[in-house]
């Protein structure tokens, strides 16, 4: 773990010590698992304090763990340019009322990600300056990357099988 990432969870703990709910690093890769609540101050910390300086947003991922609960996780990878140091925050939601607080107003390039999170999850990010659909049409019933989304299933057509895959075909019913 490098000095800076270390820094960065003292000044955390320091100033939050509520907040973190573990600490991991796996094959030199630092998670900090925070709570919902806390989420947006922290990231507030991280971006704007001048010794930590993660500027960059690089990535915003969603995870559903159902049947688990709590159900989803957020992962909110941040990386501080001048001291090349990259840190991952984690957030759990639960499967009933999954919404925290959008880190819009620290990174701009959260607003993309965050809409394709509700898209895709069903994640509500409060706060956030435009969130609506951003991959499915606005009518979508449902969230497609959820673990209980059903599936839809058309079997596949090759030269042994095609005259019984033609003839469910809708045009072949007319």
């Amino acid at each position: 773990m490098s000095d800076h990432i270390e820094a960065t969870i003292d000044r955390v703990r320091a100033l939050h010590p509520e907040a973190i709910e573990g600490v991991v690093t796996f094959r030199e890769e630092t998670t900090l698992m925070v709570a919902a609540s806390h989420l947006l101050a922290i990231c507030n910390m991280l971006r704007f304090d001048p010794e930590l300086d993660y500027s960059l947003l690089v990535d915003v991922a969603a995870v559903d763990h159902y049947p688990n609960e709590p159900r989803f996780s957020l992962s909110y990878i941040v990386h501080a340019l001048e001291k090349n140091a990259r840190l991952r925050l984690r957030v759990s939601l639960s499967g009933q009322s999954p919404e925290v607080s959008s880190v819009t107003e620290c990174w701009k390039s959260a607003e993309w990600p965050e809409r394709e999170a509700f898209d895709m999850m069903g994640i509500k990010f409060v706060g956030h300056p435009d969130l609506r659909r951003i991959l499915m049409p606005a009518d979508w019933e449902g969230h497609p990357l959820r673990k209980d989304y059903p599936l839809g299933y058309e079997e596949v057509q090759f030269s042994f099988n095609w005259k019984e895959i033609d003839s469910k075909k809708d045009y072949a019913k007319e």
